[in-house]
């Protein structure tokens, strides 16, 4: 199985992975395509960013309803 990615596969991995861990080869693969891709990259911290963004906000609603 090659390690070349395209944009679209790569986006569909980092989706996945959000749910379970990626195999081995698969986590090569987007890496390798993240050191080429800017756009994946900026692709990549924006989910990181929402996934923070949603837990500092249940955390805060779950603070909140908790009075």
């Amino acid at each position: 199985m090659p390690l070349r990615r395209t944009c679209k596969q790569v986006t569909a991995l980092v989706l996945r992975a959000e749910d379970r861990a990626l195999p081995l080869v698969e986590r090569l693969a987007v890496r390798l395509h993240l050191y080429a891709c800017t756009a994946c990259t900026r692709f990549t911290g924006q989910v990181k960013l929402m996934r923070k963004a949603t837990a500092r906000w249940r955390s805060y609603s779950e603070e909140s309803s908790g009075d």
